[in-house]
């Protein structure tokens, strides 16, 4: 049995791999790939643990989604994250073929799901991805908050 959630529902689980992220001393985003109502996969950054300027969770969940799924193209997926998705990680959510992207919080100094630039809507580019934003967008605009006061604070 396919037990279909709604976008708030796929956002929880999305902020609560922030916070995981938050607990390991890495920029608190938290991602899932939907597919027919089930995650197909999930992740949170984990650049500072693996040194890698890639490892956004986004990225990570899309890497983990066509592995679950044996392919690259991603069609009639939704992907959730806790915050407006980077340029690399829209430009990897478009050439996946994603078809919706749904976002808490906007990224203004980032942002290219519309706040900075619209990669996933970008006219001339072979595929546009769907774009929700807001979804639980207090909850995931204080994980964001708390962190970079953490981090200022030097703990």
């Amino acid at each position: 049995m396919t037990l279909f959630l709604h976008d708030e529902d796929f956002m929880r689980r999305a902020v609560e791999l922030g916070w995981a992220a938050f607990h390991q001393g890495e920029v608190p985003v938290g991602a899932v790939v939907v597919k027919n109502g089930e995650i197909i996969s999930s992740a949170h950054n984990e650049k500072e643990k693996r040194q890698d300027a890639t490892a956004h969770a986004e990225m990570l969940a899309i890497q983990r989604a066509s592995q679950a799924l044996g392919t690259w193209r991603l069609q009639d997926t939704t992907l959730y994250s806790t915050i407006e998705p980077c340029p690399m990680c829209a430009g990897a959510i478009v050439q996946a073929r994603i078809k919706k992207v749904v976002f808490g919080a906007r990224d203004l100094k980032a942002g290219a799901g519309g706040s900075l630039i619209n990669v996933l809507d970008f006219p001339g580019l072979n595929h546009r991805v769907e774009v929700i934003e807001g979804v639980l967008e207090d909850e995931c605009t204080e994980l964001m908050t708390e962190f970079f006061r953490r981090l200022r604070r030097g703990g």
